[in-house]
């Protein structure tokens, strides 16, 4: 169903609502899947009406769907189950036993027996679990507790529980608004229409005489409409009816925009409904064209959109895992603890966060000073100097304007999403803008003379799919810059200085939020046709607007003139706040500074603290001083993962607090050393000033080693907040740093590493041919080449509380009482020839696998084949779930092809075709909205997800007279845009947006033989490679340098060592948790999981980038760039 009708049922449902149909709108509800009525539910349940309650959630899911949805069901009949035997009516509890809770015992069926044994108490509480059973009420009310957890937790109920926020009757405006249309369509539209029917299109017909009368618009209300309409309920999210409007707050959003023309200028129809062909180009038409070239119609159909929605309606489509949904925020994931004080040497004006590398932090400086910050080493990598690139080109204002002693300072520094870009804002009219193409380098792109007096801020955004910068300043003036520094946009209309920006998109509506000085917010296109909102903000001074993480939610804060702070959620649909936060204990003498994380907090920067708020709640939830010493408004910034945040201090420096994961990540972090993730971007500075732009002298901004702007690391890993007696101890520990050569780390013996064989392993007969960590991270599951799938897990003990995999304690081969095993249909397959392949679901539930044979679905919980679908021939070579919906599964077969299934109907929805030979791996990135195969025929196809079409395809590139031939595995970066590649030949990492391959590295040295698999380590800094001489190797993500080999003496068996058949590693598996942990699979058959020893807590450290030889061997031959197609050197 297209979302336009699925929008038209939210609309019926309001509509009947309205009217009172209360059967038909729950009906509907069920029926669509739209919109799951917690209330009605809650009712039904709490009433004990057991056969509507279910009968109700069937609509929106099955019983054997899910973990969640099998409780669900659980939880309702045993509780139908134990009514029954409280009312001493056991023939009814055995008819529940057998009808209801039968289908259960296949699940677990030790409590099914034990709940069986309930019908021989003369009263279940006897029963020590049941004791505290009190009477029925109180334990219908339990019960709703727990079910309505676990429809949080229900990835099928993901955006069902929200009903889109409406105007009150807003299926009548819209029959309204056509009425009025057709109307004003009339030949000869009469002052009074009398319109009886909605059935036909409405004509008025021709008058006595000649002469028609004046054309009058029809009124909004001209269809009969009930004094009032209740709405759903205070508990629904159905909005109440229509408050008083706020001509002074958003309330009025965008309907106003316009009001000027009384004819629409897009028609938006339904699949379905005829318009008649003439009737929808008059009313595309229907205004008069602009004649300046390049400057579209005020109300075009991007436009109407922003006016309507800028909120789009949820998806409806089931996702594989349940969202990060909190009832309650807990203090412990909020950064709080201090880790680190760094002093900057000037007032910090500006913050920004890399967007992957979590420990990157860039820092603007009042002295116009940009410094780049690797957290983990408490280690400046660049500091850059403001200077002018090109004076001559400046502009006469600015010119005049540094004649004058005032300093300039920067006023907004930030990344760019990708990270290949930071834009620096200036206090004075400039702009600069540097590509990030490594750890201790940023290369000049451009300078603009981009605003009269000071630049407020800046910010990247992505109009017509090109990277752009967008500026504000005291000029009153928002302006749109690409990457040469070509003005594109020019958005006029504030009447003061612009204080910050927003840009935003929702689906394919990109515009951008700006806020001036006087209090007045806007909301703008990329077409310079004016502002499309103009309403007040809360204080009636500088506010600040943010999104949360995943966009979904709108939030402001800000100072009035008088000192009064307002931290403020709003309500996009409607245009008006939607709750404001309280906490702002007295009047500030600056402007408050804010930021969110997580899509759960908010915190923000006053008397001296760091305040933080739960989003969903209105009431202050902690605070912490960071141990002394703040800004009395401090600004602070999160990085993007939520575990750290930057605040500013009084004494021209900063604090990073950090929460457990951030504690733990920085100290992950070696070396400063991110080598260019880019292929060389041409470093041509561009000077801009207006449209006109000029060459001039590349330049690098480098900081050495010896610098004595570069403070040296802490290597001890201790936090001294004063900086007191340590500067000679860092002094002496980076001199001994200097002077140490960098070695490669080669583990080859099993006492220098932790490592753990799983139990029942070994098997020469069947080699591993897949491995897979559950999601959990608590278990380990491999496929062997004769079908069968081996599951070992870790249980909760002293050794091991968190019940995670680790090498430090043997985990249970595990298996249903039953004893049954996950064992592939194999009959008439050649296990020879046959290429196992397996997939896991999400949430652990359910895993699908092949061996040559048909494609089974196996129950995790009870080894169980669900179903089994798509028998040979052709057979399946690669298998993986949709990333947004488990029911939907990439299939590559043996033929080349690629089949799109959709299990839940049984259908092939898409058949794609594109490789030569049988396909060997699959990848998807929903940031590009893509899915990347690779074939046995050594090429890599992109399709788009949206339509499935192939977009490009691209051959590896082989080492000269090698037939492209050969498995080639894909698995995407965490950024979801970089992608390893990995072959017999070559380890790479490729830009999947360009499809250019970065980097390259080619088996040498120590590492010679073909490679056999390899993964991205679960925080996607580490790619572990395995080889068929036994090796595996550990390198550096980023630059491809190896930074550790592992030796098959340090992990193979004295069997495997001494014995006469070759052993080696097939398959190698990343923790989903541990960045340091790994699992391989050998020809033996046998699993083992490997994590470094403890003294040491890593593989090896990455090789300095200007380390020219290392251990005799040429560091810097082991990897080459995309620029050419030539072979990698050796």
């Amino acid at each position: 169903m297209t979302s336009l009708s699925r929008e038209l049922v939210f609309l019926i449902l309001q509509f009947l609502e309205e009217e009172k149909f209360k059967e038909s709108v729950h009906r509907l509800e069920k029926e669509s899947g739209f919109f799951f009525n917690l209330k009605y539910f809650e009712e039904k349940v709490l009433a004990g009406e057991w056969e509507e309650a279910e009968k109700y959630l069937t609509g929106f899911t099955k019983v054997d769907d899910n973990r969640y949805s099998m409780k669900m069901f659980f939880e309702i009949r045993k509780q139908k189950y134990l009514e029954a035997l409280d009312r001493k009516d056991k023939t009814n509890a055995v008819e529940i036993l057998v009808g209801d809770l039968k289908i259960f015992s296949t699940f677990n069926e030790e409590l099914y027996k034990e709940i069986t044994q309930l019908l021989t108490l003369s009263n279940f509480r006897e029963n020590e679990q049941l004791s505290k059973y009190g009477d029925t009420k109180t334990a219908r009310r339990i019960m709703l507790v727990e079910l309505k957890r676990l429809i949080d937790a229900n990835p099928l109920f993901h955006d069902k529980l929200i009903f889109p926020t409406l105007r009150s009757s807003r299926l009548r405006t819209l029959i309204n608004q056509s009425l009025n249309w057709q109307h004003q369509l009339c030949k000869n539209p009469r002052p009074n229409p009398d319109i009886k029917t909605l059935f036909m299109d409405h004509t008025c017909t021709p008058p006595n005489g000649p002469l028609a009368p004046t054309p009058v618009n029809l009124p909004i209300a001209s269809i009969g409409k009930p004094a009032a309409y209740t709405s759903i309920g205070a508990h629904g999210p159905f909005l109440p009816a229509a408050a008083t409007a706020n001509a002074n707050a958003l309330a009025g959003w965008m309907a106003n925009a316009s009001a000027s023309s009384s004819v629409q200028a897009a028609v938006v129809t339904p699949s379905g409904i005829p318009v008649p062909q003439n009737q929808v180009s008059i009313l595309k038409h229907a205004r008069t064209p602009l004649t300046t070239p390049g400057i579209v119609d005020y109300q075009n159909a991007d436009h109407e959109q922003l006016m309507k929605r800028l909120r789009p309606a949820p998806s409806f489509e089931e996702v594989s895992y349940p969202p990060a949904r909190h009832s309650s925020g807990s203090v412990d994931d909020l950064p709080r603890t201090v880790a680190m004080t760094l002093h900057q040497g000037s007032s910090v004006t500006s913050m920004d966060f890399h967007p992957s590398h979590q420990s990157l932090l860039l820092v603007g400086s009042n002295n116009g000073e940009i410094t780049l910050w690797e957290l983990g080493l408490r280690d400046r990598l660049v500091v850059e100097p403001f200077n002018i690139w090109d004076i001559s080109v400046c502009s006469l204002p600015f010119q005049a304007a540094m004649v004058k002693d005032a300093p300039i300072s920067v006023s907004c520094v930030t990344w760019s999403l990708d990270g290949d870009f930071v834009g620096v804002g200036f206090t004075k009219h400039l702009i600069h803008l540097y590509a990030y193409t490594g750890s201790n380098e940023l290369t000049q792109r451009i300078e603009v003379d981009a605003h009269i007096g000071g630049v407020n801020d800046l910010a990247f955004a992505h109009p017509n799919k090109q990277l752009c910068i967008v500026t504000c300043g005291d000029d009153k003036l928002i302006k749109v810059w690409d990457l040469t520094g070509r003005k594109l946009f020019n958005f006029e209309g504030h009447k003061a200085p612009v204080y910050s920006i927003c840009p935003h998109q929702r689906g394919k509506i990109k515009f951008v939020f700006s806020t001036a000085i006087d209090g007045k917010i806007k909301a703008w296109l990329y077409d310079n046709m004016g502002p499309r909102v103009d309403y007040d903000a809360p204080g009636y001074w500088c506010t600040t607007l943010l999104y949360s993480g995943d966009g979904s939610r709108l939030f402001s804060c800000g100072t009035s003139k008088d000192g009064e702070s307002f931290l403020v959620e709003w309500n996009e649909t409607e245009g008006s706040i939607k709750r404001t936060y309280n906490g702002f204990r007295k009047k500030s003498a600056g402007v408050v500074q804010f930021d969110t994380t997580q899509n759960r907090f908010l915190a923000a920067g006053e008397e001296g603290q760091v305040k933080f708020w739960e989003m969903d709640n209105t009431n202050l939830l902690t605070s912490t001083d960071a141990e002394g010493g703040l800004q009395a408004l401090p600004l602070l910034r999160f990085n993007k993962e939520g575990n750290l945040l930057a605040v500013t201090t009084a004494d021209n420096g900063f604090k990073i607090l950090a929460n457990v994961s951030g504690l733990r990540s920085l100290r992950t972090v070696e070396t400063p050393r991110f080598e260019a993730l880019r292929s060389p971007i041409n470093s041509a500075v561009i000077k801009a000033s207006g449209s006109s732009a000029v060459n001039v002298t590349p330049a690098n901004c480098k900081v050495d080693r010896s610098s004595p702007v570069r403070p040296s690391p802490i290597l001890n890993g201790g936090v001294d907040p004063t900086g007191r007696n340590s500067e000679i101890l860092r002094a002496v520990e980076d001199g001994l740093d200097r002077a140490k050569p960098w070695q490669l780390s080669e583990i080859v013996d099993p006492v220098q590493c932790r490592l753990v064989t799983m139990p029942d392993s070994t098997d020469s007969s069947s080699k591993v041919i897949r491995l897979l960590y559950t999601n959990s991270g608590a278990g380990i599951l491999a496929l062997g080449s004769n079908g069968v799938q081996r599951l070992w897990k870790w249980a909760r003990s002293e050794q091991n509380p968190n019940g995670k995999a680790t090498a430090s304690v043997v985990p249970q081969h595990w298996q249903p009482n039953s004893g049954l095993l996950m064992t592939n249909d194999v009959s008439g397959v050649n296990l020879d020839e046959a290429v196992p392949c397996i997939a896991l679901s999400k949430n652990d539930s359910y895993v699908l696998s092949a061996c040559g044979g048909k494609a089974s679905l196996f129950n995790m919980m009870t080894f169980k084949v669900m179903t089994t679908f798509m028998p040979p021939p052709p057979a399946s070579t690669f298998l993986v779930f949709h990333p947004q919906d488990n029911n939907i599964i990439a299939m590559g077969m043996e033929d080349s092809t690629i089949y799109i299934y959709n299990v839940r109907v049984d259908e092939v929805k898409s058949k794609l075709k594109g490789h030569q030979k049988q396909i060997t791996g699959f990848a998807f990135s929903t940031c590009l909205n893509i899915l990347v195969s690779s074939g046995a025929d050594a090429q890599l196809c992109v399709w788009s997800i949206d339509t499935w079409e192939k977009r490009k395809s691209v051959p590896l590139q082989l080492p000269a007279g090698k037939a492209p031939v050969g498995d080639t595995r894909v698995q995407f970066h965490l950024d979801q845009i970089r992608l390893l590649v990995a072959h017999e030949t070559q380890l790479a990492i490729y830009d999947a947006s360009k499809m250019d391959r970065i980097r390259q590295w080619v088996p040498q040295d120590v590492l010679a033989a073909p490679i056999t698999y390899a993964a991205y380590s679960c925080n996607s800094q580490l790619i572990y490679a395995t080889f068929c001489d036994g090796n595996t190797g550990v390198f550096d993500a980023d630059s491809l340098r190896l930074r550790c080999r592992i030796a098959p003496s340090a992990y193979f068996s004295p069997a495997a060592l001494s014995g006469k058949q070759s052993v080696y590693p097939v398959v190698v598996a990343a923790h989903p948790v541990e960045p340091y942990q790994f699992a391989v699979g050998l020809t033996d058959g046998s699993v083992k999981v490997v994590e470094p020893s403890e003294s040491e807590g890593n593989w090896g450290t990455s090789p300095p980038i200007d380390n020219g030889v290392v251990n005799g061997r040429t560091a810097s031959s082991s990897t080459t760039s995309n620029h050419t197609p030539d072979q990698a050197q050796r």
